[in-house]
């Protein structure tokens, strides 16, 4: 099979996206530069909610490794970070940003920033990756600034009373903290608020990717990875909402439209993991041309916390944020991948495992093969990252998937 070029349709909201994005860096240039609002850093499954209702400007160090990884720059940085003491092996997000940093270069320049901007306030949650702790330390040496944290547990199989009033808790002991560097006291009710708000985006965010059980699907994986920006540094605002429901609307007139995301869509796979960032436009192409949708991904639903309730923002933080798939236990994930792929008709699963990021890939303790058992649904697994390009091999991982492809095709 030979994948020849075909255009994936483009969508029309990109444009409002840019726009979105553009703004929320202006937004933060603006305090970067005026002192108008104190910024905190923030990591992306962290409580951003509770940051924007305190008036912070929020800044996610990790939206920013992904530019690097996007823009294919971080090569270029992380051996500048290693070279300072840090390990190749860990998060290519944290060496890819700090080796930038310490060249005294961001994609962000291109916006106006003279670096990145300077923290009030590093505030991380360890539900996503626990590195972010020694990532943000940091910056807190550098900036001579507070750092505050929010411990998770990890393997979470069933989510306990305990569990549960231990990390709102650790919540409600940010306020006191927050409130010494913000320039407003926490105001509960701009707390609920901004979960609200949050609650809002993240049930659009959900239906954005649910359209995608639709045959033929109107959004791909590579397109979700891209507009899920506003869901990750815009939670708990206006601005998130504003967007989705833009989005929303158009895939569903191409739902109504019969648009395929694809020209021609036959295959339906799975990406467990996490996105090649530099290579996002060469995959999309890749799979178009085999008519192959990636319609969903464990990485994209990673932003869908709609257990957050304005009635109860601390316990219901706390929920949210530890039913975080990447926090679970491999039988509780088993389960929810089981789901997903009833829900969205999949014929196949493409695991990534990530060098330098061993939390986001599912395939090192067999998960796989325990899923493949009970649903017969074929997989394969490739290696690489989502940053450092030099851990992924592109010829080979090209053969591989159009084997499987064929397979796929074969078997239908």
């Amino acid at each position: 099979m030979s994948s020849e070029i075909k255009e994936v349709a483009k969508l029309q909201s990109v444009n409002a996206l840019r726009k979105t994005m553009d703004d929320y860096f202006s937004r933060l240039r603006i305090a970067t530069e005026t002192g108008n609002k104190k910024i905190a850093w923030c990591t992306s499954v962290g409580p951003a909610e509770l940051l924007y209702s305190m008036g912070f400007e929020v800044y996610f160090p990790e939206n920013h490794g992904a530019m690097l990884g996007a823009s294919k720059l971080a090569d270029k940085y992380i051996p500048t970070a290693v070279a300072h003491g840090y390990s190749p092996d860990i998060c290519s997000y944290l060496t890819a940003d700090i080796g930038a940093f310490l060249q005294n270069e961001t994609p962000l320049q291109k916006s106006g920033f003279k670096s990145v901007p300077k923290p009030d306030i590093l505030v991380y949650n360890t539900n996503q990756c626990h590195e972010v702790g020694d990532w943000f330390m940091y910056y807190a040496k550098h900036f001579k600034v507070p750092i505050l944290g929010v411990n998770t547990p990890l393997w979470i199989n069933e989510l306990t009373p305990s569990i549960i009033n231990g990390i709102a808790n650790q919540f409600k002991d940010l306020v006191p903290e927050l409130e010494k560097v913000a320039t407003q006291k926490f105001d509960l009710e701009k707390f609920r608020e901004t979960v609200r708000l949050s609650h809002e985006g993240c049930v659009l965010w959900r239906k954005v990717l649910e359209t995608a059980k639709h045959k033929p699907s109107p959004i791909n994986f590579f397109d979700s990875a891209i507009h899920m920006g506003p869901i990750v540094i815009m939670r708990g605002t206006q601005y998130a909402v504003d967007y989705y429901k833009i989005l929303l609307a158009e895939l569903e007139n191409r739902i109504k439209n019969n648009i395929s995301s694809i020209p021609s869509e036959k295959l339906r796979l799975y990406w467990d993991g996490m996105p090649l960032w530099y290579k996002l436009s060469s995959m999309s192409k890749l799979f178009a041309g085999m008519d192959t949708c990636v319609v969903a991904s464990t990485y994209c639903n990673s932003w869908v916390f709609d257990d957050l309730d304005p009635k109860d923002p601390f316990e219901s933080s706390a929920i949210a944020y530890c039913k975080l798939f990447i926090v679970r236990s491999d039988d509780a994930k088993q389960n929810v991948l089981e789901k997903l792929m009833i829900d969205f008709s999949i014929d196949g699963i493409i695991y990534h495992d990530a060098k330098t990021c061993g939390r986001n890939s599912n395939n090192r303790f067999g998960l796989q093969n325990r899923l493949n058992d009970k649903n017969k649904i074929p997989f394969l697994e490739i290696n690489g990252d989502l940053c450092d390009s030099r851990c992924y091999s592109e010829e080979q991982s090209l053969i591989a998937i159009e084997t499987f492809i064929k397979q796929l095709s074969s078997r239908k």
